[in-house]
């Protein structure tokens, strides 16, 4: 197992009874997280500094209760890239800290690589691995259903400096591009690929 343990503006610092309770630069966040079924006290001072805390409904979905958090959004750091993070529906803050591990592992392989690299990023969401392989040298291929996780996701390249890399940004439902790129030809050396248990693409079309 490899363990994203590189990160100074992140960090886990306590789980219990379905949530957790995190330290995103310096906001704290408590959220709920299905695989933590111990009920441990918690005894640990954050709990009760928690700025929000994302609460579910029994309806289905849920809502941030906004304690002391005073700002939408911030930016966080992970050694030469810099990402927007803010708190948004379905519990989500736009970036998925545990994936750094991939995108060291990602960065190292396209730098030994001693060639062109072409990447194709696929439900590339906010752009995390997108960043790490263009900064690395890598020229890629940017793709998602959202228009505005893809901008969000412009915002964190222009951040970390990379928006002068080679990167297409494109907004497209991921399976319809692929069955054009390869009526099209194109070949990639690397494809990412961790699609939504669920989703719908720009023209309404479902994934799960």
């Amino acid at each position: 197992m490899r363990i994203a343990d590189q990160w100074k503006d992140y960090e886990i610092i306590d789980t219990s009874g379905g949530e957790k309770l995190e330290r995103w630069g310096d906001v704290l966040l408590i959220r709920p997280d299905p695989q933590i079924i111990w009920n441990t006290p918690k005894t640990h001072p954050d709990w009760k500094k928690a700025n929000a805390r994302y609460i579910r409904s029994n309806a289905g979905g849920g809502s941030w209760q906004n304690r002391t958090l005073d700002k939408k959004e911030w930016k966080i750091r992970y050694g030469a890239l810099t990402f927007k993070v803010s708190p948004t529906g379905f519990k989500h803050t736009g970036l998925f800290p545990e994936q750094a591990v991939n995108w060291d592992f990602m960065a190292k392989k396209i730098r030994s690589a001693n060639r062109p690299v072409k990447i194709l990023n696929l439900f590339a969401y906010t752009g995390g691995a997108t960043l790490a392989c263009a900064e690395a040298g890598a020229s890629v291929c940017h793709v998602d259903a959202s228009k505005g996780m893809v901008q969000w996701a412009k915002e964190n390249a222009k951040a970390s400096g990379v928006d002068d890399k080679p990167v297409r940004w494109i907004v497209d439902d991921c399976i319809k591009f692929v069955q054009r790129e390869i009526r099209r030809g194109n070949r990639y050396d690397i494809i990412i690929m961790d699609p939504p248990s669920y989703g719908r693409g720009p023209g309404g079309e479902v994934w799960k």
